[in-house]
């Protein structure tokens, strides 16, 4: 039962797509914004942020590449994710 309630936070959680990356920037810590810009000169897009019980990833795409980056700037280029349209 734990498990259905989880996922209907996720769900009931989820909000329309950013269209302007500025409001998605200034919630990413310093360390998240050093990454990403270095990420952005590879045509990496910051599509959206997650923050689940104080993780707060920034994830980023790239055509059919996802990254994401850890709250303290870790980048990981082959993260275990899926991303729903």
């Amino acid at each position: 039962m734990a498990l259905a309630m989880q996922q209907t936070v996720f769900s009931e959680r989820r909000e329309e797509q950013w269209n302007n990356t500025d409001e998605l920037w200034q919630d990413l810590t310093l360390a998240q914004k050093f990454a990403a810009s270095n990420l952005m000169q590879f045509g990496y897009v910051l599509s959206f942020i997650r923050d689940y019980h104080n993780t707060h990833i920034a994830i980023l795409t790239c055509d059919d590449n996802i990254a994401v980056i850890s709250k303290v700037g870790e980048i990981n280029t082959k993260p275990n994710i899926e991303i729903r349209l």
